[in-house]
């Protein structure tokens, strides 16, 4: 007959946070081993990759790692990817171009009338 392997945790219900393992101690017990969920990891904010460099960690683990772990050293790094960035970057230098560009052309058409 098995042996009886009872709950280490007091939730009995069959949940994907309460998902459990029978292993075989070295004493020759069978005991549960209880399994954490799978961990996701974080995405950019913009395209929706995960992002390279960052672990992929449950939130609550997140709090023992330090800063330097969390994040990669560029600007929004651990929140966008670097396309994404280069992206931004480019589309912002290229608004600016085209407000000089803009404001260049009307001092012309202003000297242009006198």
């Amino acid at each position: 007959m098995a042996q009886r392997v009872t709950l280490r945790k007091r939730n009995p219900y069959n949940s994907t946070s309460n998902r459990r393992r029978v292993v075989k101690t070295p004493g020759g017990k069978l005991v549960y081993h209880h399994i954490r969920k799978p961990a996701a990891a974080p995405k950019c904010g913009d395209c929706g990759i995960a992002l390279p460099g960052v672990p992929a960690l449950r939130p609550r683990l997140y709090a023992r790692i330090s800063k330097r772990q969390k994040t990669v050293q560029r600007a929004y790094g651990g929140s966008r990817c670097g396309d994404c960035v280069k992206s931004r970057i480019l589309r912002a230098f290229l608004v600016e171009e085209a407000k000089i560009v803009k404001k260049v052309i009307k001092s012309q058409q202003k000297s242009a009338r006198k």
